[in-house]
């Protein structure tokens, strides 16, 4: 990186209150010498909704804002708004419900600068209410943190991310509008990085924290995003492959038996019995993405959507 670095800071949004936790959060940044950051909000409501907050907190920030009001409900579409105006060679992403801890961006250019990556992931903490269970603050079963094949990362996510969209991996790409609703769109973006020659790195200290609302609390919420998780998966398997694989289903489908299996065995332990059968669910789901059926929806309003970006969608 340059010894003068500019960043625009992206954060999606969508009808989401906690967005001004995350802007003050984002105010209050040690930024780095030589760097410049600027932020980017996507409003993704089919009305301009984010609008007064964005402008009641860009007077109390102390680098630049800008506001797009992308319509509507389909986070891809606002994520390819942050590229679209972006000016800078780096471009972080953190979601509209996270908060950012005051060394986020410098952690994350740092490794960026330390490893020459593509792209750096930071975690995301989870931070439970009393209404959550007692196995799922136990288990942690909400944070994110990137997944290590033989110690290289595969694919990365939005929720916590800086890239160099100049990379030959990253210039031009784009997020896909028919998984918006769905989720994967990030999975999808960072698989195709990798496999045209991008790097990912993680840096540990770029910490973000996200507090789990109520209706996320629940293990039926888990296990929809496990099974979402799981068709995109497959999905991806199958397309890198050239198409469906009998072994790579029955795989799959072994998987989610043994996991189930475990899950039984277990009964009298709730962390591990709902860790082995949300494994058993997200591997139904890689078979059921194998087979070529289309992720759920988990995201957004589908009626909120353009004819457009519905038909982006099919």
């Amino acid at each position: 990186m340059t010894e003068t670095l500019c960043i625009d800071i992206a954060v999606c949004t969508y009808r989401r209150p906690q967005l001004a936790d995350t802007l003050r959060s984002l105010g209050a940044l040690v930024v780095p010498d030589g760097v410049t950051p600027r932020l980017i909000v996507a409003d993704n409501d089919i009305g301009p909704s984010a609008e007064r907050i964005v402008g009641e907190m860009a007077g109390r920030l102390p680098f630049p804002v800008v506001y797009v009001h992308c319509p509507a409900s389909n986070i891809s579409l606002a994520r390819n708004a942050c590229l679209d105006h972006s000016q800078a060679e780096w471009l972080a992403f953190i979601d509209d419900d996270c908060s950012a801890s005051p060394d986020w961006l410098a952690a994350l250019a740092t490794k960026a600068r330390q490893t020459g990556a593509d792209a750096v992931l930071g975690p995301v903490a989870a931070i439970y209410g009393d209404a959550a269970p007692a196995w799922m603050r136990r288990g942690d079963f909400h944070s994110t943190n990137p997944v290590f094949v033989r110690g290289k990362l595969l694919t990365g996510y939005t929720c916590n991310v800086l890239m160099n969209v100049a990379a030959p991996s990253l210039k031009g790409r784009r997020f896909d509008l028919a998984l918006g609703r769905t989720g994967g769109e990030d999975t999808e973006f960072f698989t195709g990085m990798v496999r045209d020659g991008g790097r990912l790195a993680f840096a540990e200290t770029a910490l973000a924290s996200e507090p789990v609302p109520a209706d996320r609390a629940q293990f039926g919420w888990l296990a929809k995003r496990r099974f979402r998780t799981g068709q995109t998966h497959g999905r991806l398997l199958a397309k890198a492959s050239g198409g469906t694989s009998g072994k790579a289903v029955a795989l799959a489908a072994a998987k989610a038996a043994f996991c189930a299996g475990g899950a039984v065995l277990t009964g009298l332990r709730p962390v591990a019995r709902n860790r082995y059968a949300l494994r058993s669910i997200m591997h139904g789901g890689v078979v059921s993405g194998l087979l070529g059926v289309r992720e759920i929806t988990l995201y957004g309003d589908a009626s909120a959507g353009t004819e457009r970006e519905r038909d982006h969608a099919a």
